[in-house]
């Protein structure tokens, strides 16, 4: 009897031990292992998301205006722009540390910027864009308040006058070849407006009034037009002055000093007043010009990035393109991008300056 007891207490310990080391290796098996698991698994999923919704950072945005005005007003009106620019990109996905906003000696040292990628972006003319191409890639184009009109025949202008401003933006503007109250010019005026065609003849018998050689609507374009008209440009004219102002163009127009002058579409609205006041004529500027010849468009400025910076992409572009076209929507974005007379941006493509190259190749032409 002692001995069966002590055989059953023996196998009730043996019993309890097994129990006992089956129970620790269930909590090891199946409890440390599922815990584990559902940590890493939360881990991940919080390390994708944080992923997903972080920010891009730029250290520094790099900006170069042209000096159109004094370069003092410039960085002066500017300067919201770097907060603005700064809310913009944040909200599209780029954390930008600095904005740093620069005035260039002159337009080339801004489109050499772009060309070596020390400028990120650049606020420069189409022709300043076109020159540095090579470098430089538009974004945009600046938009201004547009006209009642924009046809590319003379008569058209003539048959809707007066030239008033319309509800739109445009992205260009045009040069007008206009026919003042001289004998000569109301002769051109009234061949134009009965259909007929110029001659190159009609136009050379005529005395011109043309800006400076750099001028796009005061002499690059109208000498694009005469070279598509007549194979000719305005230094083959056997009379042509060239003035200081276009008011003073306006000026020798009214006094019949010149028969033809050469300007941007809106010219004459802004002398409208002058021409019966200053410039002391009796009938209206509608009633005594003509236009007898339209340019191709000479589109606006443009926002262009650099081909060769270190953080341009095409993802960094597109938030670009948007940010600005964002500004222009606001208060204060307008104010600052009215530094240059800009309304708004439209996306612009190489292409659209085309008219620009070609007019570059005359000008190296002419010089």
């Amino acid at each position: 009897m002692p001995k069966k007891i002590s055989l059953l207490l023996l196998f009730l310990l043996f019993a309890v031990v097994l129990a006992a080391c089956s129970s620790n290796n269930g909590n090891t098996n199946s409890a440390t292992p599922a815990s584990g698991q559902g940590t890493n698994s939360n881990n991940e999923q919080k390390d994708d998301a944080t992923e997903d919704n972080k920010s891009i950072v730029v250290d520094k945005l790099s900006i170069g205006f042209v000096p159109s005005r004094d370069p003092d007003e410039i960085i002066t009106a500017t300067e919201p722009l770097k907060q603005l620019l700064a809310e913009e990109l944040a909200g599209l996905g780029y954390e930008v540390n600095e904005v740093d906003i620069t005035v260039g000696t002159n337009y080339e040292a801004v489109g050499e910027a772009l060309s070596a990628g020390t400028a990120d972006i650049g606020l420069i003319p189409g022709g300043t864009y076109v020159l540095y191409d090579d470098g430089a890639e538009v974004i945009l184009t600046a938009t201004r308040a547009g006209l009642n009109h924009d046809s590319d025949a003379a008569k058209d202008w003539n048959d809707n006058k007066p030239t008033t401003s319309a509800d739109v933006q445009a992205t260009a503007y045009r040069s007008l070849i206009i026919a003042g109250p001289s004998e000569k010019g109301q002769a051109l005026a009234a061949k134009v407006n009965s259909g007929e065609e110029l001659t190159y003849d009609d136009v050379n018998s005529a005395s011109w009034a043309v800006m400076s050689s750099s001028s796009p609507a005061g002499y690059i374009y109208p000498a694009l037009w005469l070279r598509e008209h007549f194979d000719k440009t305005i230094t083959d004219l056997d009379s042509v002055v060239q003035v200081d102002s276009y008011g003073s163009a306006f000026a020798r127009l009214a006094a019949g000093q010149i028969d033809i002058l050469v300007t941007y579409a809106d010219a004459r609205r802004d002398n409208e007043e002058s021409w019966t006041t200053d410039f002391e004529r009796s009938e209206s500027i509608w009633d005594e010009t003509n236009v007898i010849g339209v340019t191709p468009g000479i589109y606006n400025d443009t926002i262009s990035v650099s081909k060769n910076s270190p953080i341009m992409d095409d993802a960094l572009k597109a938030a670009l393109q948007q940010a600005f076209m964002n500004i222009a929507q606001t208060t204060e974005g307008k104010e600052v991008i009215s530094i240059y007379n800009h309304e708004g941006y439209k996306i612009a493509t190489s292409s659209d300056y085309d008219n620009e190259r070609e007019a570059q190749k005359l000008l190296r032409n002419l010089n």
